[in-house]
């Protein structure tokens, strides 16, 4: 797969199939246009081309730019699409110029005239240009003007639930880890750079990981202990995480996030580390003393060992 986000390092090629979004999360949802552009390159001889943008578009179009959520980060997102048998993936810079292109002149410059074109994979829902003014009818009359193929994939539903990259932030913010995974085909990860907190954890017997996430933008399930894997040095470990304000030893608005790691003593200060959310275990409490703290903590420890012994 070719990543490229200059338009100029693109060889025209009317002989391509090509899908456009902005595919945050890249769930199963979008796996299923993915799938059809992939039919289509191999049904036609078809070169296929995967066109998303970096930042998303929210993040400019908002001016609270830090309170938009997003399953990926672009590296994120890039990483899930090697997974693909895409043959390039196009990185539009997303700012206000690119904005306020209209519709027919984004599918006419950038794809049309610009990548080449085939046939086109575009979502049931899917709007686009200027005020997202355009629409599959839109692209239907131009394939009619320039004699491209359009192929509407249609809404995925599971359980009557809409399988949309909304509908797993929502479920995130709910602590519902397992139905996210459901419907993203896998379990939900964040990373982050392990810095120095305040050492409680070792006190109680549970060190932590203090975790700095350097995605500002990146979606946090909701406050709580969770049952987590934890990657490191390309080892999957075990463990569990907290998410929330510490109420027990701290009075601050704060989000403290750290990790756990059962059967795991290194000096990881400055690592990285990626963790995936296995279960939902409770919320966040205020005890009335460590002793308390320490208690609870031993009985999350074992629900945690139940979960992955019966994974």
């Amino acid at each position: 797969m070719i990543v490229v986000r200059e338009p100029d390092k693109i060889v025209y090629n009317k002989k391509t199939v090509v899908t456009v979004g902005t595919f945050d999360g890249v769930h199963i949802g979008h796996q299923q246009i993915i799938g059809e552009l992939n039919r289509l390159k191999e049904e036609k001889g078809l070169r296929s081309i995967l066109i998303t943008f970096d930042p998303h578009p929210q993040i400019v179009l908002k001016n609270r730019s830090k309170e938009v959520k997003l399953l990926t980060s672009t590296e994120e997102k890039l990483e899930l699409l090697e997974k693909f048998p895409l043959d390039m993936v196009y990185i539009i810079n997303f700012n206000r110029e690119f904005a306020a292109t209209p519709a027919e002149n984004f599918i006419i410059d950038y794809i049309y005239n610009g990548t080449g074109l085939n046939d086109l994979v575009i979502g049931y829902d899917h709007m686009f240009g200027k005020n997202r003014e355009g629409s599959i009818e839109t692209v239907n009359a131009l394939s009619n003007k320039l004699g491209f193929a359009v192929h509407k994939v249609p809404e995925f539903k599971i359980d009557d639930k809409n399988i949309s990259s909304t509908e797993i932030r929502n479920l995130l913010e709910q602590g519902n880890v397992d139905a996210a995974k459901f419907f993203l085909g896998r379990f939900y990860e964040i990373e982050g750079i392990v810095i120095e907190g305040a050492k409680r954890g070792r006190e109680l017997g549970y060190p932590t990981a203090n975790l700095k996430i350097n995605d500002e933008n990146k979606q946090i399930p909701k406050n709580g202990i969770y049952a987590v894997e934890v990657i490191y040095g390309g080892e999957i470990l075990r463990g569990m995480m907290s998410i929330g304000h510490n109420p027990t030893v701290n009075d601050t608005d704060e989000i403290f996030i750290e990790v756990n790691v059962f059967n795991f003593d290194k000096n990881i200060y400055g690592k990285k580390l990626k963790i995936r959310f296995v279960k939902y275990i409770r919320d966040e409490v205020k005890f009335n003393s460590l002793n308390e703290l320490k208690k609870k903590l031993d009985e999350d420890k074992q629900k945690t060992l139940n979960i992955f012994s019966n994974i």
